[in-house]
């Protein structure tokens, strides 16, 4: 028997086993730094077509911000580096019916913009949120604007995170990004979109290149993110948008909202990442329709600067909010 094998194999495994408490710990202070003490409450509320679920972090007494996340069809749990915004006030997160926690009924005629529009407007009833910021990203600024739209009385802010306000642009834009692509990535996505099997392993590899460069540049991705597309729903986000971000198929290909942008008279905060499938030069371009709003590039980010970039991004937003709130 080789006894100096037995002990560094003694010794390898006292090593392994102190790695694993010191894991723990770590784990353990990430999830008390996390909580924070923060009071949090959850629970549904009845919208048109079922329930939406909804929490609710933090107390504070300035004025509560709701968040209206991307997708269409994924959940809210990316969102979750914006919990640090209850240190001032209470953050408001649901998940949009047909994904995350909320109920998924069946029936194409539900997933339609003026629908999700009148659930907002009846999740902030509920919860009685007579005045409130309004933080959308992605997706979510298209529903933030097309609420704006209706006149709504006490938004004292909007942030518009990483917007899509024209269709037409967002695939101008992605087109420019699929070029940039690997050959074999650019051929697969031609081939396969011009053959309608945009449900091919083929297909869906090449998408993964794409989102690595503008979606999320981290890797691997932070598992809030992956919990988002765990609990998502593929068929909303199909019916509503198509099979992959840079081709919109679906019944929002033809938003175009730039030419009402001026009709948004509350404190706007507009951002994007340099490397974000938004671009920097879109989102300019939309803040220039919004008179009086302001813009921040995150130069080392993409599509999630909340997690590329977390502190200077939901500095930001959390500045943004002290100053609407003085307004």
């Amino acid at each position: 028997m080789d006894f100096n094998y037995g002990r560094r194999k003694r010794q390898y495994i006292k090593k392994a086993l102190w790695a694993c408490l010191l894991f723990v710990a770590v784990l353990s202070l990430a999830a008390c730094s996390t909580n924070s003490g923060f009071a949090v409450r959850e629970g549904f509320i009845d919208v048109t077509g079922g329930r939406v679920w909804y929490r609710i972090v933090g107390s504070g007494d300035r004025t509560p911000v709701i968040l209206l996340h991307g997708g269409p069809g994924s959940a809210s749990d990316y969102l979750k580096p914006l919990e640090k915004l209850a240190l001032d006030r209470p953050v408001i997160f649901y998940d949009q019916l047909g994904c995350g926690r909320s109920d998924r009924p069946e029936g194409r005629g539900l997933w339609r913009i003026e629908r999700f529009v009148e659930e907002l407007a009846q999740v902030r009833r509920a919860l009685k949120l007579k005045e409130v910021h309004i933080y959308g990203h992605s997706w979510g600024t298209m529903l933030a604007v097309d609420y704006m739209l209706t006149k709504p009385e006490g938004v004292k802010g909007l942030v518009l995170a990483s917007p899509c306000l024209s269709v037409k642009r967002w695939v101008e834009d992605a087109r420019v990004f699929v070029e940039q692509l690997p050959y074999k990535a650019r051929r697969a996505i031609r081939k396969n979109e011009e053959a309608g099997t945009t449900d091919s392993k083929e297909y869906e590899q090449a998408v993964a290149e794409y989102l690595k460069r503008h979606l999320c540049r981290l890797d691997p991705w932070p598992k809030d993110l992956l919990q988002s597309f765990d609990m998502s729903s593929p068929a909303v986000y199909k019916i509503m948008w198509g099979p992959s971000e840079f081709y919109p198929t679906g019944n929002l290909k033809t938003y175009e909202r730039v030419e009402r942008l001026h009709e948004i008279k509350v404190p706007t905060f507009f951002t994007a990442g340099r490397y974000d499938e938004a671009t920097p030069e879109a989102t300019a371009w939309y803040r220039s329709h919004v008179p009086g709003s302001t813009l921040r590039i995150f130069e080392n980010s993409s599509h999630m600067a909340m997690f590329e970039e977390p502190d200077a991004y939901v500095g930001s937003i959390r500045e943004f909010l002290k100053h609407a709130d003085g307004r």
